[in-house]
């Protein structure tokens, strides 16, 4: 359970670091979008009052604190998940790095009423119109090594 809870505060503080950086010594909420390595790599600012891609962003005043609620429980539920079941080692950490990044998209929405998005990154002609963050990214590594990861193993004939 260690492993878990050390993950998850440093995706947390790298999360949260990463942000601070960019919405306020880079100033990216006044500045808007800068070039970092374009067009792979661009940040551009977006506040998300919604979930995933902007979803249910008409009633982000209403499910504000919903969201956090969600996350918080999500993250309670993950914790003990890990704990009952014994996961292994990449079990443990991949719950940290969904534990990790909703807890960390939770504050955004608690500091700023939206989650701060800015990594936007587009190749061989696509461009992509969203932006996302490394809590995000850490959320999707968690919940996909949690699938692949974890469960009861089978022995094959």
């Amino acid at each position: 359970m260690r492993t878990t809870v050390l993950t998850a505060f440093v995706i947390f503080v790298i999360d949260q670091l990463s942000k601070w950086v960019v919405v306020h010594l880079l100033n990216l909420r006044t500045i808007g979008e800068m070039d970092v390595f374009p067009p792979f790599l661009v940040f551009r600012m977006a506040w998300n009052t919604g979930i995933n891609f902007g979803l249910f962003s008409e009633h982000a005043g209403m499910l504000r604190w919903g969201w956090v609620a969600l996350a918080v429980a999500i993250s309670v539920w993950v914790l003990i998940w890990a704990q009952r079941e014994n996961f292994d080692r990449i079990g443990l950490i991949s719950a940290g790095f969904l534990v990790g990044g909703a807890l960390g998209n939770g504050l955004d929405r608690i500091l700023y009423g939206a989650v701060a998005d800015f990594l936007n990154m587009s190749c061989c002609g696509f461009a992509n119109p969203y932006s996302f963050n490394v809590a995000d990214i850490a959320i999707f590594i968690g919940a996909f090594g949690l699938i692949l990861f974890t469960g009861e193993t089978k022995k094959r004939a």
